[in-house]
């Protein structure tokens, strides 16, 4: 193990530029998993990081040491619990993270199984939740179109609780082309003039288009979609968060092809 006890080091330098700045994380396409979870579901899937930075502290603990022996050696930094704070997003964190290099799959030719759009879901809490609600649902492709946040910035990874090593997430895609490669109907919730969701035959692969929490689906969604249902609200709530409507969706149609298999 390596270990840094100095704010100057430069590798601690360049951390604490990551882990202070979204466009760092974007440009340098790395991001920093904090915590037990985060980290163990990337060893899980993923391999090997570039880093494991762990505290001195939190090798006292059985899970933290359980986590660093799964990692080369070479690769594992400790640093002092007061320089790890500079680091960490999370109040009360445990003293782990690992820099790793985001997963970046190519772009599909053709999607003809069920997937999910994000056009413009601006909250990182919401994204991660709906990736989180899209790999317990066994979808595979997440698309994020412009203006969506990160999908690998701290909060959304956190949200997303894994979920990130179960997807693959696509992201600054270009809304006419994923159009274009579509051969799967194009869904929306629509609170005026559509179907009740549970009306609706969802027992086929769907593109589930999820729009900006305000303003909602684009207008180029809207000319190019397949279906447009609603999920009715007996309470009388105007509308649902639109983490919690993808959750509906989702497992509406998981229900549906239970139902039908």
């Amino acid at each position: 193990m390596k270990a840094i006890t100095s704010r100057d080091n430069p590798l601690y330098k360049r951390l604490k530029a990551l882990a202070g700045s979204t466009h760092q994380q974007r440009r340098g396409a790395q991001a920093l998993l904090e915590g037990f979870h985060l980290a163990s579901a990337f060893l899980e899937v993923a391999g090997q990081p570039e880093l494991c930075v762990v505290t001195d502290g939190a090798l006292a603990h059985d899970e933290a040491r359980a986590i660093v022996a799964r990692v080369e050696q070479h690769r594992v930094v400790t640093l002092p619990d007061a320089l790890f704070g500079q680091l960490s997003n999370v109040v009360h964190g445990v003293g782990i993270l690992l820099l790793v290099d985001k997963l970046d799959p190519p772009l599909p030719d053709t999607v003809a199984q069920t997937c999910l759009v994000l056009d413009g879901v601006q909250d990182a809490g919401n994204v991660g939740s709906i990736l989180r609600s899209a790999a317990a649902a066994g979808i595979q492709q997440v698309f994020c179109a412009s203006g969506t946040a990160y999908a690998w910035s701290s909060k959304v990874l956190r949200s997303g609780m894994g979920a990130h090593f179960l997807l693959q997430i696509h992201e600054d895609v270009d809304t006419q082309s994923l159009i274009e490669r579509l051969a799967v109907p194009i869904v929306i919730t629509d609170s005026h003039g559509a179907e009740a969701i549970y009306d609706c035959d969802l027992s086929g692969p769907l593109a589930w288009v999820f729009g900006n929490e305000g303003a909602g689906v684009s207008q180029i969604w809207r000319d190019a979609v397949s279906l447009r249902v609603t999920i009715p609200q007996p309470g009388g709530m105007e509308s649902l968060n639109v983490a919690a409507a993808a959750a509906v969706c989702v497992f509406e149609q998981c229900r549906q092809q239970r139902a039908s298999a």
